[in-house]
């Protein structure tokens, strides 16, 4: 798939279940045109199209990973079929973004978060995309961030494919224990009281959430925690490798995705032939297979754009309330939609972890505030 990223966000906002996705970045609070973030109607639209495409991107990701009778049992397959879509839509976007770009009345849109601000000209949505070229040597610098990103696609997608919808976000919740984890053991940053108590919030709503899913999968819910593993290492290594793309998150997407494709062609080989084969007369002669994988991959591209419209629109932390009643509707229709069986416990799951991920995000922003006011008043001394 290819999120953010329902998942993949800003360095104040945390990843959502939905967001792990073929465009997941750290940078999403880019230079949007702002002029129409005042109105109430354009905040609506945008927070609307955000539910809309990571909602749906799920449930329909969730089809092509275990019916039998729309999709074939080659989540491999599907998953690479979807970096394919995004690598065609860079390529497109580039296109489009030199065309606009060579007219004296656009301007482009800054990606870097110390980039300049936008000129007085008119601005063009394509303007942002520039143009999608692969070099060998950049390539392999991005390969390592490849390969975890590989990893973070494939185990999202197996984790949907084993677990019911309805515990999918219960499953992929461990994301923020794995942050402050690396953060102590690889930076050295040790966290507050009352982060180590969010977190234990949602590591409890973690394993009330399994005691209470009808139908456990001990593999989904592995997948699910190294999914989470692996969206916390992407996060480290993309800051790594956006210099040398120049902070700009769609180079990032369009060589990421360049890179997961020839990855992944040797495990559908190892893996998935057989299956590929027996299906060759049939899911992968029909219209509405290939039309469900194309709509996939392109509302796995969307993600990103309205995941940074939201947070352009509103605010990170805004973004991240948004994005915690989003998955909790998510999981309450996919009981509905899914006939997944409600229990008590996979209930109260579901609220310990989006509840512990929400107040994590809160004392994250206000400790990142008193930081920022103890840093100014420190500096008013000093002068």
């Amino acid at each position: 798939m290819s999120s953010m990223p329902d998942t993949d966000c800003s360095k104040t906002t945390t990843p959502t279940a939905a967001d792990t996705t073929t465009t997941t970045t750290t940078t999403t609070e880019q230079d949007y045109p702002e002029t129409m973030s005042g109105n109430s109607t354009y905040i609506a639209s945008v927070v609307a199209a955000y539910w809309f495409v990571s909602i749906s991107m799920v449930y329909l990701n969730k089809i092509l990973m275990s019916s039998e009778e729309v999709s074939i049992n080659a989540p491999l397959f599907v998953t690479w079929f979807q970096c394919v879509v995004t690598v065609l839509i860079c390529i497109f976007a580039g296109v489009m973004g030199q065309k606009v770009n060579s007219l004296p009345v656009y301007s482009s849109v800054a990606q870097s978060e110390g980039g300049s601000a936008p000129s007085a000209k008119s601005q063009s949505f394509w303007a942002q995309f520039p143009k999608a070229e692969y070099h060998r040597s950049i390539g392999m610098k991005v390969l390592p961030l490849s390969v975890i990103f590989v990893g973070m696609i494939t185990f999202n997608n197996l984790c949907l494919k084993w677990v019911e919808v309805s515990f999918y976000n219960v499953a992929r919740s461990l994301t923020i224990v794995f942050n402050v984890f690396f953060s102590y053991a690889i930076l050295g940053m040790s966290s507050s009281t009352k982060t180590l108590m969010c977190l234990a919030v949602v590591i409890f709503g973690f394993f009330v959430g399994s005691a209470g899913e009808m139908n456990f999968s001990l593999y989904g819910s592995a997948a699910g925690i190294l999914s989470s593993l692996f969206v916390c290492l992407n996060s480290i290594f993309t800051k790594k490798v956006l210099p040398v793309l120049d902070d700009n998150h769609w180079k990032l997407t369009f060589y990421n995705n360049c890179n997961a494709v020839v990855l992944f062609t040797p495990l559908i080989i190892m893996f998935e032939l057989p299956v590929l084969s027996a299906a060759a007369d049939k899911q992968l002669v029909s219209g509405l297979f290939w039309g469900a994988m194309c709509v996939a991959g392109f509302f796995g591209f969307s993600i990103g754009i309205v995941t940074v419209l939201q947070i352009k629109a509103t605010s990170p932390l805004s973004h991240n309330i948004s994005g915690t009643a989003k998955a909790a509707v998510q999981s309450m229709m996919a009981f509905y939609i899914w006939k997944n069986s409600p229990t008590v416990k996979g209930i109260l799951g579901i609220v310990f972890v989006l509840g512990g991920s929400l107040l994590y995000t809160l004392v994250k922003m206000n400790e990142g505030k008193a930081k920022t006011q103890a840093a100014k008043a420190v500096e008013l001394r000093g002068k």
